[in-house]
């Protein structure tokens, strides 16, 4: 059971949302401190406690982004474990991280920023091309394994993943669309896997 968080800490994650809300609303250059400190119920003195300026507010929201991300790391490749086991394992993980709400949140702020101004976001895409090879790595292990027989794993890791963004994400992200029911999450997840399969010429 998590510890309640401290009022200091309260208010700084009020903030935080706050700012979230405002950027996605006028964007990041016409929000103002003051309207921050408004719509998280503090005074604007606080707010600069917290955060000096807009710039650092900004990259808090790409260090959370960054923190989600790095929170559900993909599991290890397993050769005892059949492949289609461990893809759907690791793409339902996949799944549920691109449609918690509070990411889809954070990601619609970053990637709007970096539309309008990309020198603010080259950390946060030089941080996600890192973590996108952990799922690179765990399908080098699998063609190490003999499992793979025809798979670039860079190219495979963008497709697996490029193809849950199509329906978990980009939709969300762009055209603010709901999250995916449970149901459909599954549908993509499996014909995602079992398109992958047949096109490696995967072997049990």
């Amino acid at each position: 059971m998590n510890a309640p968080l401290k009022l200091t800490d309260r208010k700084r994650q009020a903030i935080v949302e706050a700012a979230i809300a405002e950027f996605r609303s006028t964007g990041f250059e016409s929000t103002s401190m003051d309207k921050i400190a408004a719509t998280a119920g503090v005074s604007k003195r606080t707010v600069y406690n917290h955060f000096p300026s807009k710039d650092e507010l900004f990259a808090q929201i790409l260090h959370e982004l960054w923190t989600s991300i790095a929170a559900m790391p993909p599991p290890p490749y397993d050769p005892a474990a059949p492949l289609r086991v461990q893809l759907l394992d690791l793409l339902g993980k996949k799944m549920e991280m691109l449609q918690d709400g509070y990411f889809l949140d954070l990601a619609r702020v970053a990637i709007a920023e970096a539309i309008h101004s990309p020198e603010r976001a080259q950390e946060m895409v030089a941080r996600l091309s890192v973590k996108e090879e952990a799922v690179t790595a765990w399908l080098r292990a699998a063609q190490a394994d003999g499992k793979l027989t025809k798979a670039d794993p860079v190219l495979a890791s963008q497709m697996l993943q490029g193809n849950l963004k199509t329906f978990a994400f980009w939709p969300q992200v762009t055209l603010n669309q709901p999250p995916l029911d449970a149901e459909t999450q599954r549908k993509v997840v499996d014909a995602t896997v079992d398109m992958f399969l047949a096109y490696a010429n995967a072997t049990e």
